[in-house]
């Protein structure tokens, strides 16, 4: 039976960070999995370079738009083949075959009934590339994904009769209850279609950087829009189109996603492939978002995670085991170097590392590094019962997606291996004579190594190469049939010299996120007070409420000449003309990132005087030894909103 597993194309509005990594990990880790089991697996990332948004970006870095995707495809596909990302196709939304096939699946669609012309007038998000009915706006204006402001927008547009197919959906999701994964995820998107399914709007005409319309239709003023175009690209990459040449693969067995994206592979991409009858994708697996440090990751703040940077100090396996083993798959996650170090040299250097060094010391000391596993059986089968019970549990972990419970379980196989050595203690045989009993525990100590490094193998596959070469043996199909379906043992062999696996780390590597300075600078010729200092005594509500806290729109940032800390903002509070806000946080965010952002203002303080400038309110932020931070809504609210 033959395996499709594919990551999310991603979109070439900026460069790789730490989320993409993840999905990437994990997709490549679950096909190296299954071809290390033998099955015909094939594995498809890519880009996503289509729609308003690359237009944009492209413009506002003064390039053409094919040249700014081209370099931003080209940085994820050199990143991943650095990485060793062992996929099969790395496919692009501007390859013309990926057009052509998008096209004739516009067209299966189209003579099905399923796409119709009409005008559409509605509320939409840029940044989310979505229409939204009004009654999923908040407060009637904002993105209900991402804050953002939306625009009314009213043109000719195709539309795919999704609302057609919401019984449909429904009964499938019934029926496989393990179309998303986790299971927890499967409810909102339940509760989303049972809501109601509006038709989706497939083209725009408002901008040109997209499919073109199938020469059938004879109507090029539109260009096919951004989700019906990059959904497609999961079978335009097997043939669909073309020559149909990979389609044997289809349906994908296991489709990797965030969680922010969901929602579009649940609903609108299944919708699809009922309309071109074609078979749903066995697993979409949804993942959550990384943080660092506790804190969500933002330019403004300085602690994006770059993986390569991470990489480049690190080591991409250790990342890679890090990262699948730190969260629970589908929960979000964070990133801390102190979290990644102790991992390193508790799991990988003492557990895993330092007990091949024990066996490769021992073997020479006792038999000249001969290992023979003629007497394991003999005085070791309780740990070889324990070994094969944990082994037997790896396999239900990785088809649910659970990467931490698969490593977990797998690392119990290094405990049985340490504590073989410290309860038998074979320096303790040898001096007594018991020469086979010694023997028979490092021979037991190298067959728990050799099975483990095949099935860590899809999670750090360069690392367990390395501990195979050592034990004499490689990493393949016959391998894990050999070593772990038929349980058998090592034959006698020579154990090789390694350097250490694991050096341990004892300080960070990189630099660490930004730490917090005083929030009032120096130069001010007022001492602010820190809004995030605790204070003992109680107040009444009404105290409180004598304080006006509102929420405002920074729509001009400027950096205060002369000083090192200040930055002279104009905010709008709702009222019609703007507050100047003087600020001591430059340290912390440039100017340009503030703009159109929301800020939380206390909008009753007395003004006051900052190097000569009116301040007429004052920013609350956050402060610990991690950092300063600016305290803001959840989700974007009007200007002027009441806060309290």
């Amino acid at each position: 039976m033959s395996k499709y597993i594919t990551t999310p194309i991603y979109y070439v509005n900026g460069e790789a960070h730490i989320g993409h990594a993840y999905t990437t990990f994990i997709a490549d880790t679950m096909a190296r999995y299954e071809k290390l089991k033998g099955e015909d697996t094939y594995f498809l990332t890519g880009t996503d370079e289509h729609g308003q948004k690359i237009e944009e970006s492209a413009q506002k870095n003064n390039k053409p738009t094919q040249e700014f995707a081209d370099e931003i495809s080209a940085s994820f596909k050199n990143l991943w083949d650095e990485f060793e990302i062992d996929y099969d196709k790395f496919i692009r939304t501007t390859d013309a075959d990926h057009k052509r096939g998008v096209q004739k699946a516009f067209e299966v669609m189209h003579a099905k009934g399923d796409i119709y012309k009409d005008f559409y007038e509605g509320h939409y998000c840029v940044s989310c590339e979505t229409f939204f009915p009004e009654t999923q706006l908040e407060d009637g204006e904002f993105c209900p994904d991402c804050g953002r402001t939306t625009s009314i927008i009213k043109e000719e547009s195709y539309f795919f009769k999704l609302s057609k197919y919401e019984d449909k959906l429904l009964k499938h999701y019934e029926e496989n209850p393990d179309f998303i994964l986790p299971r927890s995820r499967a409810n909102e998107v339940i509760n989303f279609v049972k809501g109601g399914l509006r038709d989706l709007s497939v083209t725009r005409t408002s901008f040109t950087w997209g499919v073109q319309m199938p020469e059938s239709l004879n109507d090029q003023s539109h260009v096919m829009y951004v989700w019906l175009d990059a959904l497609l690209n999961y079978i335009t990459a097997l043939g669909y189109g073309k020559d149909d040449a990979n389609m044997n693969y289809w349906p994908a067995s296991t489709q990797f996603v965030g969680k922010d994206i969901l929602r579009f592979h649940a609903i609108y991409w299944p919708a699809f492939l009922m309309s071109l009858d074609l078979p749903l994708p066995k697993t979409i697996g949804a993942h959550g978002w990384w943080t660092r440090d506790g804190e969500k990751m933002s330019k403004s703040k300085g602690n994006v995670i770059a993986p390569k940077v991470v990489a480049d100090a690190y080591g991409v396996e250790n990342l890679r085991y890090f990262m699948l083993r730190e969260v629970p798959f589908g929960q979000d996650g964070d990133f801390s170097q102190r979290a990644f170090i102790d991992r390193i040299n508790s799991e990988l250097s003492n557990d895993l590392g330092n007990l091949l060094n024990r066996i490769i010391g021992m073997s020479g000391k006792y038999s000249e590094y001969e290992i023979d596993s003629v007497d394991v059986q003999k005085y070791h089968s309780k740990e070889l019962d324990a070994m094969n019970e944990a082994l037997s549990n790896l396999d239900a972990f990785m088809e649910n997606l659970q990467t931490h419970r698969y490593l977990e379980e797998l690392w119990k196989l290094f405990a049985i291996g340490n504590g073989a050595i410290t309860g038998y203690e074979p320096w303790a045989k040898m001096k007594e004579g018991k020469v086979d009993e010694a023997l028979a525990t490092v021979a037991l100590v190298a067959n728990i190594l050799a099975k483990a490094a095949i099935m860590l193998s899809p999670v750090m596959p360069k690392t367990t190469a390395t501990i195979a070469d050592a034990l004499n043996f490689e990493i393949n199909n016959d391998s894990y049939k050999n070593l772990i379906l038929e349980k058998n043992l090592l034959k006698v062999f020579n154990i090789k010299k390694v350097p250490p696996l694991f050096p341990r780390v004892d300080e960070p590597l990189m630099p660490e996120a930004p730490v917090a300075q005083p929030n009032a600078p120096q130069e001010d010729e007022r001492e602010e007070k820190s809004v995030t200092k605790e204070d003992d005594n109680l107040i009444e509500i009404g105290q409180f409420f004598e304080t006006s806290l509102k929420i405002g729109i920074v729509v001009e940032a400027e950096e205060v000449p002369k000083s090192k800390k200040l930055l002279k903002l104009q905010v709008d509070l709702g009222e019609g003309n703007n507050r100047q806000v003087v600020a001591g946080i430059r340290e912390f965010y440039s100017a340009e990132d503030l703009i159109n952002t929301q800020v939380c203002v206390v909008a009753n303080l007395k003004p006051a005087k900052l190097m000569g400038m009116i301040s007429e309110g004052m920013l609350l932020a956050a402060k610990d030894e991690d950092g300063l931070c600016l305290v803001r809504p959840e989700k974007s609210k009007k200007a002027g909103t009441a806060i309290g």
